[in-house]
């Protein structure tokens, strides 16, 4: 998602070689690209002016450290306020209240919340060890319910048994009934699939008006498209001021989103990216670090998502054997074939790369100086 992004703010530092002092006249040409890239990829425009004015206050008149070249001290400023503008630190979903934890998802149609709640779930069940419930509530899209019984089939967690013939029409009763039954069933989490709308259509905002009412759920979550840029910021402003929102997940960021929404949801909002979706399938679903967001935009690699990876598809005993193997000489054709086979896992050779400090720059042939 943010590619194109990296690529120009990298072209903006490497000009900066060569330079012994950061001045106000090579900050103020640096910070004008910067501005102007942060502009295309669809950022906010109040958050770029307060972004630049901020990174331009800390430049000014900061001598260049003894091992860093003038870029690389402007690249450090800039990351440093890249990861406060993303939020800072991680937010988690809060998970502590008595359960069942209730957790509504609401957001736009087509956005992608049937299926995340799918990979909610899943993440819920096998990352956190708890007993998610879901329930469809959905009754104006044809087959969401199908869908989301079919999500929870493939993923082993139970979904409440919400009629098809068209004689559960009301919502707010199905999620009320949902929470009732989750907690029957000692599931700890309810996680409700509500339908898509649009943010100014006041009766189905009403109606989840009176869903949050009924059920009083723990955290309102938005799913909302990264595709759709600084949209996705408008909506979650309008979501919020009529129900109020506790968190964002975006999905689509393996498209060519340019990242705009990322990058102005939470100085705009003030609501934190819990997760993101970079795939279809249901266990493409990642924490959001802000700090590892932004390491990415810079090309510093995001070593400890490569090594989350890498641990849950490897266990220590498998590596312990494999290094006993190398250590003796005694690595077999079928050893090496498994191992293809595990980083084939980790995703595509170009994503594996990007992720290693420098790798950007690897896979473009360019001087790694």
């Amino acid at each position: 998602m943010f590619e194109s992004l990296g690529e120009k703010l990298e072209s903006v530092f490497r000009r900066l070689r060569g330079h012994g002092k950061l001045t106000e006249k090579n900050i103020e040409d640096a910070l004008r690209e910067v501005r102007l890239a942060l502009l295309e990829a669809d950022v906010n425009f109040k958050v770029v002016k307060e972004f630049v004015d901020r990174v331009k206050g800390q430049s000014l008149g900061q001598e260049v450290l003894a091992s860093l070249t003038p870029g690389q001290q402007l690249i450090k400023i800039v990351h440093t306020e890249l990861i406060a503008l993303l939020g800072g630190e991680r937010t988690e979903l809060n998970l502590a209240a008595a359960p069942p934890v209730v957790i509504m998802l609401v957001g736009l149609n087509g956005a992608g919340k049937t299926t995340t709640a799918g990979k909610l779930a899943r993440y819920l069940k096998t990352e956190l060890r708890r007993s998610p419930y879901l329930v469809p509530a959905d009754t104006y899209r044809p087959a969401a319910i199908e869908q989301l019984r079919i999500v929870a089939k493939e993923i082993g967690i139970p979904v409440h048994p919400t009629p098809q013939d068209g004689t559960a029409t009301d919502p707010v009763a199905i999620a009320s009934a949902g929470v009732e039954a989750a907690r029957r069933n000692a599931s700890d989490v309810v996680i409700i699939d509500t339908a898509g709308r649009l943010q100014i259509n006041d009766e189905l905002m009403g109606e989840l008006e009176r869903m949050k009412a009924a059920i009083h759920p723990h955290q309102v979550v938005l799913v909302a498209d990264a595709m759709t840029g600084q949209e996705a910021v408008n909506v979650a402003n309008g979501f919020h001021n009529r129900i109020g929102v506790d968190g964002v997940i975006l999905t689509k960021i393996e498209g060519d989103a340019r990242g705009g929404a990322a990058l102005s949801l939470r100085a705009v909002t003030g609501k934190p990216i819990l997760f993101v979706g970079v795939g279809e399938k249901l266990d493409a679903l990642e924490a959001f670090y802000p700090d590892r967001a932004a390491s990415r935009i810079l090309g510093m690699g995001d070593m400890l998502s490569l090594i989350e990876k890498a641990e849950k598809l490897y266990d220590q005993n498998q590596a312990e054997a494999l290094e006993k193997k190398l250590r003796k000489n005694q690595l077999t054709l079928e050893d090496f074939q498994e191992q293809l086979r595990m980083v084939k896992k980790l995703g595509s050779i170009t994503d594996v790369v990007a992720m290693l400090p420098g790798g950007k720059k690897l896979m473009q042939g360019a001087d790694m100086e």
